[in-house]
Parts: structure tokens; C-alpha cells; sequence
């Protein structure tokens, strides 16, 4: 049977060196191997999902299995880029977990108005940050490989 194991890219969108350093430990320690691609703010991560700009070539920027994406960043904010991930028919079926600073109810509504899957406040907790993560790649295995559970 696949697992997530097996070929999961998962885009990390955040602005924060330490953030990006935090995280990416968090995902190499979690038992989940995955390859990990990183922008630094929304309009970054937009060219590179509609293969815009320095993207364009399909080869050198496959589409990511999971987006992890900071709702305040230079540019672009994050409820832009998942505004548009959820309204793109190419894109909308990639889970989007919501990594951010506040638990404004207000922002954490919005953000599952607009399509996200999860949503997560940092600094984030080891503990919850790997069972958010564990849950998603759940998902991804019976969503990518339904017929072999």
C-alpha cells in the first residue's frame, strides 16, 4: 500500500526564518518523510502554483500534495493565496493547513469559509502540529490512493 511516505511535497508559505526552521524540524521529526518546498510570501507562492514567472516549467515545479500557509505575509496575505487555491479547479483539492499567530475567531472562520482544512495557531505545539500533520496525511492517503486501503 503507498503511504504518505512515500512522495508527499508540501509547500511551506511563511515569512519567518524561525517559523520555517520550527516547522520543517516538526515535519522531519514527525516519522513523515517529505520533501519540502519553501516561499517566503503569498505572491511567491501564487507564481509557483500557477507555474507563473520563474515557475512556468511544470518539470521543475510539480503541483504540492499539502500547502502550509502563514496568514500574514509581505505581498500577498495568505487569505488571498487560499482564497485562490479553493477558487482554481487545478488547485482546490490540495489540503490547506492554516499556520498563523492569532485565534481571532473572526480570522479562524474565515479561514474555513475560504476552503482551508485546518488551522493551526503558532507558536505551535510539537504534540498538536504532528497530530494536524498525521491527520492530514491520512486524508492524502485515502483521497491519492483510495483503492489500495
Amino acid at each position: 500500500m503507498p503511504t504518505l511516505q512515500q512522495s508527499v511535497l508540501v509547500m511551506l508559505v511563511e515569512d519567518d526564518d524561525g517559523h520555517c526552521l520550527l516547522i520543517r524540524e516538526s515535519l522531519k521529526t514527525s516519522g513523515i518523510a517529505h520533501e519540502i518546498i519553501e516561499m517566503r510570501d503569498g505572491e511567491q507562492a501564487l507564481d509557483y502554483l500557477t507555474q507563473r514567472g520563474q515557475y512556468r516549467d511544470p518539470a521543475k515545479s510539480p503541483r504540492p500534495d499539502l500547502i502550509l500557509l502563514d496568514i500574514k505575509m509581505p505581498k500577498v496575505d495568505g487569505f488571498t493565496v487560499l482564497e485562490k487555491v479553493k477558487a482554481s479547479p487545478k488547485l482546490r483539492a490540495i489540503p490547506v493547513l492554516i499556520l498563523t499567530s492569532t485565534d481571532d475567531q473572526a480570522e479562524v472562520n474565515r479561514c474555513y469559509a475560504l476552503g482551508a482544512n485546518s488551522y493551526v495557531v503558532k507558536p505551535v505545539r510539537y504534540e498538536e502540529f504532528q497530530e494536524r500533520i498525521r491527520a492530514l496525511g491520512r486524508f492524502l492517503d485515502a483521497t491519492r490512493f483510495p483503492d489500495q486501503r
